[in-house]
């Protein structure tokens, strides 16, 4: 006499074994993070930026994304941010950072890696931005057509490099801090 598995009996074994390890498995870096993280779930409506960053030098300090709307005079102008999302560097891995957006429209987005989390801008800190343009010494703020998105109804993916200063002259990415 042959045996046969159900689908039943697979199907409860399969879930048992889901459930369980459900819990055992620890957040992974992959998570999204963020006070807006809720508005780049699949079932969230509006306009939210999630921002994949990575290239980080150091695996300290603090990660700040911030975006900005569609005036290029005053793209990176003290108090003309729109939003701003603070996040502890993760440990490992690639950071997932969601950022709502009022709505459809262009934007830029800024990231800076605060090394030492002290909350001011330094020499040692890392920083990127939405469409990742070349950045130069001395002045390493990109020019908002270089920056700027188009962020339609739902989540708009983008990917950032950071960079940090290399040298007296350069600035770029780096070999990543495992």
């Amino acid at each position: 006499m042959r045996k046969s598995w159900t689908l039943g009996g697979l199907g409860a074994a399969i879930g048992l074994v889901l459930s369980t390890t459900a819990y055992a498995v620890p957040a992974r870096a992959q998570d999204v993070l963020g006070a807006d993280a809720a508005a780049c779930a699949p079932s969230a409506s509006g306009s939210a930026v999630l921002a994949r960053v990575h290239g980080f030098k150091s695996r300290t300090g603090k990660l700040r994304v911030q975006t900005y709307g569609n005036d290029p005079e005053r793209f990176l102008d003290k108090g003309s941010k729109l939003r701003r999302i603070e996040v502890p560097v993760s440990p490992a891995g690639d950071m997932h950072v969601c950022i709502e957006v009022p709505g459809p429209g262009t934007y830029g987005v800024a990231v800076r890696h605060d090394r030492d989390g002290n909350g001011k801008s330094g020499w040692s800190d890392g920083g990127g931005f939405s469409r990742n343009p070349k950045l130069r010494l001395p002045n390493p703020k990109p020019d908002f057509d270089d920056v700027a998105i188009d962020v339609g109804p739902g989540v708009k993916r983008i990917d950032i490099v950071l960079n940090y200063k290399n040298g007296l002259f350069s600035i770029g990415p780096v070999a990543e801090a495992r």
